[in-house]
């Protein structure tokens, strides 16, 4: 759901939440660039102030369709002290962490350098980001979990950074975004869901992101609305093709947990990827068992943004169909769509549901 929220100078916080909740989408950001300097080598610096990024996209600059709010953000998620939204620790306390008991944070950093065209700054991008996850935000909350972002189109790269944070105890998954050069489940990307077996580690896959494609099959959109539409259609396409290309099937520890795409779209997609299978299943002789089997075991979803049909109830519906235990909520904080803890479902529910959907989903999931 999408919450309305008027401008306030101030955080007024909300009354506290009875149930302590897990938050599987919480996105920091920097008060300024210079916040990763300490984590650039000096030959990163001076290419940054001297040339920039380039994304894996036609534009310059910037991303394809600009969002009405600076960072997509809650216009009343401005830190009182300034700088970006969702840059302040103190502020997110404030604001969020406290008011809604939320017993465990997962950090998903978005606009930290994933995607570059250039690989190798890419990749130091990406660890300076996790050295700043960790001394910005981790050591000083314990609440929250950090993502180990990677360079996902260096696969070499992106296994090592992995494996220099696989262990430590402030990271709980492994962070990668939905549209990427080729779809998820291509040769190119094995190396790091094997290493994500190995670690022990899920891997979430956030929507956003360009991997030098288009974002539909039919081309480019006209408006950001089609762009938000798109995200459900890219995690379609990058769950199917984790299942046919079999990472799934040669990866039975590897956990997934889809972000921000939504979860509607996931019982038919199982259905018709079954009825196909049935039909077309000697083409892919790794799936010894439906394609939803794997999907049941082995995936999971976060909540937001969450569909609401009308009526109401037959939201109750869809999540049985995928299972109260493979919904992980979220609140996409600090961004316009933030989903509320207190107003997010709206369905009579048992207190064995709304634990599993809040909390403990997420602690089966990452271990925390």
């Amino acid at each position: 759901m999408n919450v309305q929220l008027r401008d306030a100078p101030t955080a007024e916080p909300q009354a506290a939440s009875k149930l302590a909740i897990a938050d599987g989408d919480i996105h920091p950001a920097r008060v300024t660039n210079a916040e990763y300097d300490p984590f650039l080598a000096k030959r990163w610096r001076d290419h940054l102030a001297e040339y920039g990024t380039r994304g894996r996209s036609q534009w310059q600059v910037g991303p394809a369709y600009p969002k009405a709010q600076p960072n997509a953000s809650r216009r009343d998620a401005l830190p009182l002290e300034g700088g970006r939204h969702g840059s302040s620790l103190s502020f997110m306390q404030l604001q969020h962490l406290d008011p809604n008991n939320v017993a465990m944070g997962i950090l998903n950093p978005l606009g930290c350098g994933q995607g570059l065209q250039n690989l190798d700054l890419c990749a130091a991008m990406c660890a300076a980001t996790n050295e700043w996850q960790v001394a910005k935000w981790t050591s000083q909350d314990k609440r929250l979990k950090a993502s180990i972002v990677i360079s996902y189109e260096d696969a070499p790269a992106a296994v090592a950074e992995i494996r220099k944070w696989a262990g430590h105890p402030d990271f709980a998954q492994i962070f990668m975004l939905s549209r990427t050069a080729e779809p998820l489940g291509a040769k190119r990307y094995w190396p790091i869901y094997e290493a994500a077996e190995e670690a022990g580690l899920p891997v979430g896959i956030h929507a956003f992101g360009y991997g030098g494609n288009p974002i539909t099959a039919a081309g480019w959109p006209s408006y950001y609305t089609e762009e938000m539409v798109g995200h459900a259609q890219a995690s379609q396409a990058g769950l199917a093709s984790l299942v046919f290309e079999g990472v799934l099937a040669r990866h039975p520890a590897l956990k997934v947990v889809l972000i921000e795409g939504g979860f509607g779209w996931l019982p038919a997609l199982s259905w018709r990827m079954d009825k196909v299978w049935q039909r077309l299943g000697s083409e892919t002789p790794l799936l010894t068992r439906p394609p939803s089997s794997y999907v049941r075991d082995q995936v999971w979803l976060t909540t937001q943004p969450i569909e609401e049909p009308d009526p109401p109830e037959a939201l109750r519906d869809l999540i049985g169909w995928i299972g109260w235990d493979k919904l992980i909520f979220a609140t996409d904080y600090p961004h316009w769509d933030f989903d509320d803890p207190n107003q997010a479902l709206k369905l009579r529910i048992s207190e064995a549901e709304r634990e599993a959907f809040f909390i403990g989903n997420a602690r089966k999931v990452w271990g925390k």
